[in-house]
This record gives structure tokens, sequence and C-alpha cells, in this order.
């Protein structure tokens, strides 16, 4: 068990935590969300001692070993893939490391067998000889095969760092796992590894995640940063989401009651204060005002962004047409031969463990690069919009919010473009700011501010949920539902491939498959499943 008592921390000003108490309970898995910025990163490094609280303390029950997922993806780039997920289990890992040394003496004193004696004792005591086969099985659930484990992980991409750092944070049964972002970089096939992990753990859970499917699937409880504090409630994102909407308006209906009581006796004493035969009552009305004067209610630090496509023209019969599209990147096949028809209609999700293809894919779509070989036929009607994963390029700029966005539209009304960046959360002087200094979610909430401005019929999206907290995940979701036009998107968030997609082309090591349905449908079909099995041919399966 992990307890928070009391605890407080304040950035200047700013008051992130006031004294917070919650104790976390084994067997449970609590859900940590909160707006971008609310604390979620900081309050899990308090609960791992990475960083003191200004008041408060963090206690842990004796004995117990807490583990957490490291960000730093270089950290262990000199040691093994193996040795990196033992690692988890410091005290094992040295016991393994000082039992090995002893081993690999050239000379062998009475000590250093009598020491050898001891390590082997504590070695087999803490589970050292099933160490191997743990660890093979974490990263075998995680995508990463045995043919990595005696690898220096400074041979391994990004990805594959991520997943061993999750295997690490996992290893030798904890009794308290802290997990930011866990779901990041991994495949579908992964995530739902983990989920069914994570579901049968009997320990102690504590996670940071903007996959709401994934905090569906595996929180008993969420946690929830607002208001300067953090509110507990018991049951999953969903169950969450209905509870917090329900007391807001319960908040929202009890200030308008008594806004609604102190008008009508404020009416009242101005009535009749100059009678004599009513003024013992106003005078008592007053104090009764003074009594009901409204509590600070502070506002909730979650605001969703408004976000509407309204496309400027109906599309025609014919959206895009790619015939036989090719490209190479650093002379490796990116793209060959693809061929497909967008329709009408058509919000296409594409999948699978080829990003940079996506990408690239997108690309050539924007008219950005262009393809070795093939054609790439809009319809007459299609004007699109194209959101990109890497949009560095769009704010290398010294102007600000409103000058940037106003370059992408003929109306030369101030107001009128105020108005797009008002519903993305840019008000009053925030608009004013350089788009050059803007953090992540900022310059994506600019992005979508563009396509809403230009309006146009086919929207391009490559990860348009990147950097964005789960309010604006929402937002963006139910936009892309109500959108009338056309889409071709890609995503990590299943819940939103699920909701928005109507049509699921994967990207596969030999080719593509390509069906007309929703993503969870995509994943049960048994011709989709055999289909998949051939095409993969032993090779990781699905990734979003």
């Amino acid at each position: 068990m992990i307890t928070a008592s009391n605890i407080t921390l304040a950035y200047g000003d700013r008051v992130l935590f006031k004294d917070v108490n919650i104790k976390f309970t084994p067997g449970n898995c609590y859900g940590i969300i909160g707006a971008n910025g609310a604390g979620k990163s900081t309050f899990l490094k308090i609960l791992s001692g990475e960083i003191s609280p200004d008041a408060g303390e963090i206690i842990v029950s004796q004995g117990q070993r807490l583990a957490v997922l490291q960000q730093d993806q270089y950290k262990f780039d000199k040691h093994s893939v193996l040795h990196t997920v033992i690692m988890g289990y410091r005290k094992l890992y040295d016991v393994m490391m000082e039992k090995d040394a002893i081993y690999t003496k050239e000379e062998f004193s009475e000590a250093d067998g009598m020491r050898a004696a001891e390590l082997e004792a504590e070695f087999a005591e803490m589970g050292g000889w099933e160490s191997e086969s743990e660890a093979s099985r974490l990263l075998a659930g995680l995508g990463i095969g045995d043919e990595h484990l005696e690898k220096q992980m400074s041979e391994l991409d990004g990805g594959q760092k991520v997943r061993v750092l999750l295997a690490q944070a996992l290893f030798g049964d904890p009794d308290i796992v802290l997990l930011d972002e866990p779901t990041n970089n991994l495949d579908l096939d992964s995530v739902g590894w983990l989920e069914e992990f994570l579901y049968q753990f009997k320990n102690t859970v504590i996670v940071v995640s903007h996959d709401r499917h994934f905090l569906d699937r595996v929180c008993t409880h969420i946690a929830d940063i607002d208001f300067g504090k953090i509110t507990l409630y018991v049951g999953n994102y969903d169950f969450w989401y209905h509870a917090s909407q329900l007391m807001r308006k319960q908040m929202r209906d009890d200030k308008k009651r008594r806004e609604d009581k102190i008008a009508e006796l404020k009416a009242f004493i101005q009535r009749f204060s100059a009678n004599a035969a009513k003024s013992k009552q106003a005078t008592s009305r007053q104090k009764l005002v003074e009594k009901l004067t409204i509590d600070d209610i502070r506002p909730s630090s979650r605001k969703a962004p408004y976000v509407s496509f309204d496309a400027e023209r109906e599309l025609g019969k014919k959206v895009l047409h790619i015939d036989e599209l090719t490209r190479s990147v650093e002379e490796q096949d990116v793209l060959r031969n693809l061929t497909l028809t967008v329709n009408p209609g058509d919000k296409i999700a594409f999948v699978g463990p080829h990003h940079q293809a996506k990408s690239v894919l997108f690309s050539m779509l924007a008219g950005e690069t262009k393809p070795e070989s093939g054609e790439i036929e809009w319809g007459t009607t299609v004007t699109f919009g194209y959101f990109p994963q890497d949009n560095s390029t769009y704010f290398d700029s010294d102007l600000s919010i409103i000058e940037w966005l106003r370059q992408f539209t003929e109306v030369e009304d101030e107001t009128y473009v105020r108005g797009f960046l008002g519903r993305m959360l840019f008000s009053g002087d925030e608009s004013l700011k350089p788009v050059r200094v803007l953090s992540g979610g900022e310059k994506v909430r600019c992005m979508l501010s563009k396509l809403m401005l230009t309006r146009p019929n086919v929207l391009l999206l490559d990860e348009p949920t990147n950097h964005l907290d789960l309010e604006s995940i929402t937002a963006v979701n139910d936009a892309l539902i109500d959108f009338k036009g056309s889409v071709l998107f890609t995503s990590h968030d299943h819940q939103f491939v699920h909701t928005v997609a109507n049509r699921i082309i994967e990207f596969t090591p030999s080719g593509i498959i390509d069906r007309m349905m929703p993503l969870d449908d995509y994943l049960k079909n048994e011709d989709v499943k055999a289909l998949r099995d051939q095409l993969y041919h032993g090779h990781h399966l699905l990734e979003i």
C-alpha cells in the first residue's frame, strides 16, 4: 500500500496540490487523470520519490517494492535487453551480478565460496532461477522476441526501448507499479496483453494515460486531479466521466439556486426597507443575505475546446483514386503499387506497424512530397485539409497566434478569426503569443483551428490526438463522428479509431487489408484474422 499524506506542492503562485490525502491499496488499478498541466506526471514523481513535495509525506508499507516505468530511453544503452528487464528488481539484479562476478574469478577462495553460497540462497529465495524465463515472457507479450535478449539496448529503436522499459517495470511481481503513459508506442496486440496483465495483477497499479479505452479496461478507480486537489472515484473512466458530469451539474444548480435566493432577498430589502412595518423583516433579510454570500467555487481546470468541422461544399461522387503508388525512403520501399479508391462518406483509419508508410502516404496526398510512380487523382469537388504528424515547420515563425491563423483566411475581420481561437481555448492575450514558443498541445489546437477556418470537405489527419488531453481528444472525436465529409486518418487511440472509422486499411509486411467495418468488428472478424496470419507470416501483428 502507498499513501499520500497532506501533500502540498506549488511552483511560485501556482498551486498544483494542497493538502492531498489519498490511499492506494493492493488489488486495485488507479487511473490518474486531469487536464494538461494539472500535475499528473508530477504526482507520480512525488509518489516515486523523484520529487519532494513542499509539505506532507509519501508512506510505502514496510517491505514493499515500488517499480516505475522509466522515461529515459537512453539510460540503459550500455546494458543488454535481458539485464535491463531484470534491473526492474534491483536487489535481485545486484545479487545476480555479485554472484556471477565471484564465479568468474580466476582464484576462488574459501571466503568466495561462502559468499557465493549465501548469494545462491538469496538468489533462489527471490525467484532468481526463473528470472530469465519471466523476462522473456514479459518481452514476448510486448512484441520483443528472444532474439533480442542479448542485444544491447543501444541497438534497439525507440519503440522497442519503450517496451523493454515497460517489461522492466512489471518484472519480479512488484508490490506497487507506477506507469506514465504505458501504451505509447505499443501495438494493439501488446496493449491487449498489457490490459490482461494488469487486470490479473494482484498488487497496486497507478497509471497515467490518455487512452480512454485502456483506462476503461484496466482501472478499478479514477483519481481526478482538479480544483487543486485529487478526488477518488470508484469505477473506470467511463463511470468517472458520467459521475463528474453529474457533480458539475449539481454544483451549477446549487450556485444558481443560491444566486436566485439572494436576488429575491435583495429585492425584498429594497422594496420594504423604507416601510416601518416591514423594516424589521428587511433587517433580518439583510443578515440572511450576508450569510448566503456565494462561496468562491473554483472553476474546473478542465476546459474542453469546441471542435466542429463544417465543410464549405458538399462532396461529389468522386473523392480520391490512387493507382499503383510507389515511394521509397533511403532506398527502402515504403509504399509499392498501392491502389485504392475513397468514396463519399468514407472515414478510413490506416493501421499497421509501418508508421513511416502512413505518414509518407499522407504527405504525398497533401502534395508535400511526390511519388516515384503512380497517380493520385482528387475529385473536382474536393478541398482537403492536412494535419501532419510533425507540424514543426508550420510554427517556425515569430508571428503571433492570431497573425498566424489569419494567413489561412481571406476574411479580414479579426473578430472572426478570434472566434476560432476562442473555441480552441486561446482567449485574450493568449492569442498574442508567438507561435514559435507554443507547447505541443497548443500547436495541435492551432492546427485544428486552421482546419475549422478553411472548411475542407476531406480531412487528412496523421495522429491528430497527439499532445491532447482527454477533454480535447473527446472533442475532436465527436467532431469527426459528426463530420459529413470524408476522413483519412491515423491514430493510436483505440476508442478514437473505433468510433470514427467505418473502414479499416491495414498495412502488413505482405500487402494491405481493406475492409468496410469499424475497428472492433475488424479485430473480431474470422476471415480477417486468417488473412492477417497469412500476410504477417510470424511478423508482429496489428498496430494502430
